[in-house]
């Protein structure tokens, strides 16, 4: 790291001294890291410091090495930057999203300098959860999109999401999915040209939650992709990320009337005058169309991954029969 990022963790925390602890995670096709540092004389006991170093040999995991990749990539994190410089305040307790202390870009690197969510109660990661915990998340969602519904998204993706057509051109080229193929432009200009646009977070895994110890509340992390756009983009790639099919079938219809329950609340609590009927009605019917979208980068990016199932490919025929 940069001996100037060093000298910005202190300046940013107070502190004397900073030491590296671990690392959290690298970041996809190694371009840096995310670790936890310790602070000496500082208010903050831990910091948790993404760093971004461009590779000297970009190496993706599943072999997408392009230079459109890489540029989309450096757009993200220029991306993320000035969601923690800008919009990020803007979230209150109810989509909670970890403090930004300092961030900062400089030559081939960026510095992002983060409350440490684990400090704040939100020590706990999930691979698998219940229906309360997957509550939990839905209702981080409708209010994070209740907060920015009409917000023009200044610095952030015109529109959002990591698998926005306009985007991946390469993936949508060698998709053998012919229908599918023909008709997604069509599929992303029904989500762009919705009517109640929001932001939406653009990787809204289930990965990308940290929970309290009871479960109940939730923080988001990584927003390198968020961006304007239909919040059904969201919640479907949220479903899909967290149950298998069988489970999609069973429970996805519940979860949609839980998120429109918490929707409407955080819609009404800032703005009672906003035409909710309209809105969930409008994004009711966006959600097998945002599914599609989703499945459609899925099925080029990584033919035999397991999200392409019976569920999506039922939901897809149904939107493409419509179209």
């Amino acid at each position: 790291m940069h001996s100037h990022f060093i000298d910005q963790i202190l300046q940013a925390t107070g502190a004397s001294d900073c030491r590296r602890m671990e690392r959290i995670q690298e970041l996809w096709s190694g371009y840096g890291e995310i670790a936890r540092y310790e602070l000496s004389d500082s208010t903050y006991r831990t910091v948790v410091v993404k760093h971004v170093s461009w590779p000297d040999d970009i190496a993706h995991p599943r072999g997408w090495n392009t230079n459109l990749s890489h540029q989309r990539k450096l757009k993200s994190y220029a991306v993320e930057t000035a969601w923690y410089n800008q919009w990020s305040r803007l979230c209150d307790d109810t989509c909670r999203v970890p403090q930004c202390l300092a961030c900062e870009s400089l030559d081939d690197e960026v510095l992002i300098v983060l409350e440490d969510l684990d400090a704040s109660g939100f020590a706990h990661r999930k691979s698998d959860v219940n229906r309360k915990e997957i509550s939990a998340c839905l209702k981080w969602l409708a209010h994070f999109h209740a907060t920015f519904l009409g917000q023009s998204p200044e610095g952030l993706w015109k529109v959002g999401t990591y698998w926005h057509l306009d985007t991946r051109p390469d993936e949508l080229k060698v998709l053998k999915d012919k229908k599918l193929k023909q008709s997604a432009a069509a599929i992303d200009t029904k989500l762009n040209q919705c009517r109640h646009q929001t932001f939406v977070h653009g990787d809204a895994k289930l990965a990308n939650f940290c929970f309290s110890a009871s479960g109940e509340q939730v923080a988001a992390v990584d927003f390198q992709y968020v961006g304007g756009g239909c919040g059904m983009k969201d919640v479907a790639y949220f479903i899909g990320s967290c149950l298998y099919e069988d489970e999609c079938e069973r429970m996805a219809v519940d979860l949609l009337e839980i998120y429109f329950d918490h929707l409407e609340s955080a819609v009404q609590s800032r703005d009672e005058s906003y035409d909710t009927e309209s809105l969930i009605h409008e994004w009711r019917m966006m959600y097998p169309i945002a599914w599609t979208d989703f499945h459609r980068f899925i099925k080029g990016w990584s033919p035999g991954h397991w999200k392409i199932n019976s569920y999506s490919e039922r939901l897809a025929r149904q939107v493409l029969e419509t179209l």
